[in-house]
């Protein structure tokens, strides 16, 4: 079976891909497919994003697809960024830019009051048309400042508080184990183990 991993994110691709190892699928992703005009994103929830794309690039491509839509939601901010988490700066999408406008509006906020969930959804539709949905939360807090090199997006600033690091204070495996998308590709794992490999 092949399942197209809808995103153009390297570090994205990467982190999908090495959770999904050894199942017997062929993950491809849009690199591998000419160029579309991306999707607009109109839904209001992650799911509704997340299925948007999948239905798209599956109607295009004629091929199971997996997409994703994920992001922030800082309690103080009443839930922004939200789904606009990777535009909340703007249309170009910068990380750098997304992070200095959400420390800027929360200037001054005591760290009991900086709670935040990172939300990832997947939506799976086979080649049969079929849509499944699968979700995983990591709640946290947001930093006074960024903190770490590794990762990307949000990740300097989303405190894990178990273990008193942000998402970029940790190695790409270490992050890999405990982050909101993990959480969800395990419930993408053992949904296709299940659905193609029936004890």
């Amino acid at each position: 079976m092949e399942i197209v991993v809808v995103t153009g994110n390297r570090k994205k691709l990467k982190e999908i891909k090495e959770i999904l190892a050894g199942l017997p699928i062929s993950i491809t992703s849009l690199a591998d497919f000419p160029s579309f005009p991306e999707p607009t994103e109109t839904g209001k929830t992650f799911a509704e994003n997340a299925e948007i794309k999948a239905r798209y690039y599956a109607k295009k491509l004629n091929r199971s697809v997996l997409a994703e839509d994920s992001g922030l939601e800082v309690e103080f901010l009443k839930g922004k960024p939200g789904v606009s988490s990777a535009r909340f700066a703007g249309p170009a999408k910068r990380d750098v830019e997304n992070i200095a406008k959400v420390l800027k509006l929360m200037e001054g906020v005591p760290m009991e009051k900086r709670r935040a969930v990172f939300t990832s959804v997947f939506c799976l539709i086979t080649k049969e048309g079929e849509r499944f949905l699968f979700e995983g939360k990591k709640e946290g807090f947001i930093t006074l400042e960024p903190k770490g090199n590794n990762g990307f997006g949000y990740d300097p600033i989303f405190l894990v508080p178990e273990l008193k690091k942000t998402y970029a204070q940790l190695s790409f495996k270490r992050k890999n184990l405990i982050s909101h998308r993990r959480i969800a590709l395990e419930k993408v794992k053992k949904f296709l183990v299940l659905k193609y490999n029936p004890v």
